[in-house]
């Protein structure tokens, strides 16, 4: 019994779509008999017409456009199949994995991915997000590709992405903002202060806790930013991430006497610089383009 092929329904499916075997031949760059010869081979294989004449185009039978439908779905596949087959061939990583600060904008990271999965639809890219040393621990125990982190630890070198303000903040009916007055480090001991959890296992450090007895400890700057909104303490966060919420006056800057804006820098790391592969390389650059248009878009902002 013969079988039917993927090249013979790829015949069929151009002649529907192109109007007859000329066309389709034209189109395929084969001779019209190579194409008519297929559809023929494909239907005596099935054993049911697939066309008949309407005038002199030929269209598709009840049975050729159910088949033919199915069909179209294998084709897809096949070519998805093949495009992969060629950009691993290239060397272009089926996977590539992320491990980004928290604090880095989403704005910029979406924009990076969207950009890279236009390119690259066929790589999965894995992505973590980290706080503090979490992003120096990716990169030790090589458990991914890229890393944006505060820390570049020793052995590895890091590209500056991003230089982000850190502003002190709380809910305006906070006691802080009663006291009417600029604040010193004294007043703000005797309030509660809002902590993000280190997600790294053996490096864990505390950035930016004023030493209080009194702290909220929550696990992503997302949170700390819902926390603030209700009023349940101080703390610095990057501008970046709380504009809605400081036009809205949601949140309103501290008035302190001094520190009331600390600085953090972001950068990118290669887990391996001399062995990363095209796709993560790719991804990289895209990361970078998409920092520099948030640098413009912040100083744009500042003038």
């Amino acid at each position: 019994m013969t079988t039917a092929t993927l090249e013979q329904w790829r015949l069929l499916a151009a002649v529907v779509d192109h109007g007859g075997f000329a066309q389709a031949a034209e189109q395929l760059q084969k001779s019209q008999s190579t194409v008519s010869h297929g559809v023929k081979q494909l239907q005596q294989a099935l054993g049911l017409p697939l066309l008949t004449l309407a005038g002199r185009k030929a269209v598709l039978t009840p049975a050729g456009e159910t088949l033919l439908r199915r069909a179209r779905y294998l084709l897809d596949e096949a070519a998805a199949l093949q495009h992969l087959a060629d950009t691993l061939a290239q060397g272009w990583a089926a996977r590539v994995s992320l491990s980004v600060d928290a604090i880095f904008p989403q704005e910029a990271l979406f924009e990076a991915l969207t950009a890279f999965g236009r390119e690259s639809p066929d790589t999965r890219v894995e992505v973590q997000e980290s706080v503090l040393s979490g992003g120096t621990e990716a990169l030790l125990q090589r458990q991914a590709d890229l890393v944006i982190t505060g820390r570049v630890p020793p052995g590895f070198l890091g590209e500056l992405l991003l230089r982000l303000g850190f502003i002190a903040v709380a809910h305006p009916a906070h006691p802080l903002h009663q006291l009417g007055r600029a604040l010193r480090l004294e007043d703000l001991r005797a309030h509660q202060q809002v902590v993000i959890r280190d997600s790294g296992v053996r490096l864990r450090a505390d950035s930016g806790w004023l030493g209080a007895e009194r702290r909220l400890t929550v696990s992503h700057p997302a949170t700390s930013i819902q926390a603030l909104c209700r009023g349940l303490g101080f703390a610095w966060v990057p501008r970046e991430k709380i504009r809605a919420e400081l036009d809205s006056g949601q949140l309103k800057a501290l008035p302190l006497v001094e520190g009331a804006t600390r600085w953090a820098e972001l950068y990118l790391v290669l887990a391996e610089r001399e062995a990363t592969g095209p796709a993560a390389q790719r991804l990289a650059e895209l990361l970078r383009e998409a920092a520099a248009r948030c640098r413009a878009q912040a100083d744009g902002g500042a003038n």
